[in-house]
């Protein structure tokens, strides 16, 4: 099996703003795997820097290089016995992930079968929403809303923190009213002293609040004393976190990030567990190229996956990307790649253009 390790440094259409600073580019780690009739890619959603979680694009390209790859040499590897061979290996969840959508990809390429068949989809498209980060100018705010409503978005998602919270929540909803899905992202920010601040956001009707907290026991806390809707996205990493968090009833909600969770066969997992338990789930975006885009639209057709999920068109994110572009339909909703694979494949001309560096490797 020959692997490749790629380093792209993808312009965003836009700043994007950290804790550590303002980003213009995403730096990427694409994994492709060839199993001699078929290419498979991969994609590791790691941010620059480790301030999302403890990976970071550097530190997951290391691990893959490094320790992962070498426990695969001289083994008969496929994407279901992945996990099984990388056992020993604690967390790496982001690195493990990218080896296992590629190792997805090529296998199910071969077989001409679509991931999102492989995955068991029940739709051909999926409404999406949008994420908006922190802009204190309520203004500018309503504009920028405004501009996506416009495009066909009919889900905005902002993200608050302490000081910034409930005046942009009452902007908005004032400027676009009840029927607009609207719902907040806290990102682990506040704390459990700041419950009755955010127990006014009950007054919005909005769809949930999303990871106030760093902690299960301070969200099962705070579900008990609002009407609002809770869900949880960092702190679901595997299905055990998740049976976990469901049975203390810190959520009735849960955002499912292939990445974050070690890759799709374990989100495909969660959403089977959310099923059985009557709790509705949809899939969290990370400024994902084309590749991970692709591979997140097969995971959120899922039945399970009722509401609308953070994947948006490619636009949103970089003014061209590695693939064709995903464009947003009048309805608010993406099609559904149906090739075998992911379905897509990177454009050699665009991905030569924004590569730093490669590496091989034959395991």
């Amino acid at each position: 099996m020959d692997v490749e390790l790629r380093r792209i440094r993808l312009p965003f259409a836009a700043p994007f703003r950290t804790a550590l600073g303002v980003q213009h580019d995403r730096d990427v780690l694409l994994v492709s795997v060839g199993t001699g009739d078929s290419t498979g890619w991969g994609e590791c959603v790691a941010m620059n820097e480790p301030i999302y979680t403890s990976e970071y694009v550097s530190g997951a390209h290391a691990v893959i290089r490094d320790v992962l790859l070498p426990l695969l040499s001289g083994t008969t590897v496929t994407a279901l016995t992945l996990g099984r061979l990388l056992a020993s290996i604690q967390g790496h969840r982001m690195a493990k992930a990218a080896l296992e959508m590629a190792l997805l990809d090529a296998e199910l390429r071969s077989s001409q079968i679509s991931l999102a068949t492989f995955l068991g989809a029940a739709r051909d498209r999926v409404e999406v929403g949008v994420a908006l980060g922190i802009d204190r100018d309520a203004a500018r705010l309503v504009e920028t809303v405004r501009k996506y409503v416009d495009r066909g978005y009919r889900r905005v998602k902002l993200k608050i923190m302490p000081g910034w919270d409930i005046e942009p929540v009452a902007t908005v909803r004032d400027a676009f009213g009840s029927d607009l899905a609207l719902q907040v992202d806290g990102n682990r920010a506040y704390g459990p002293a700041e419950m009755p601040r955010l127990s006014a956001l009950d007054a919005f009707g909005l769809a949930m609040i999303e990871q106030p907290f760093a902690d299960l026991v301070t969200h099962a806390s705070f579900a008990r004393t609002i009407h609002t809707p809770i869900c949880l996205d960092e702190s679901i990493t595997s299905t055990e976190a998740t049976r976990l968090a469901l049975s203390l009833g810190s959520c009735s909600i849960v955002n499912i990030k292939p990445g974050r969770v070690g890759g799709y066969l374990e989100a495909r997992r969660i959403h089977d567990l959310c099923v059985a338990r009557g709790v509705p789930v949809w899939c969290g975006g990370m400024f994902e190229t084309g590749l991970g885009r692709a591979a997140n639209l097969a995971l959120a057709a899922l039945p399970g996956f009722t509401m609308p999920s953070d994947i948006s068109e490619s636009s949103r994110y970089f003014e061209r990307d590695i693939t064709d572009p995903f464009v947003l339909a009048p309805d608010g909703t993406i099609g559904v790649p149906s090739g075998p694979g992911i379905g897509v494949a990177p454009d050699p001309d665009r991905l030569a253009e924004v590569t730093m560096s490669v590496e091989r490797f034959t395991i």
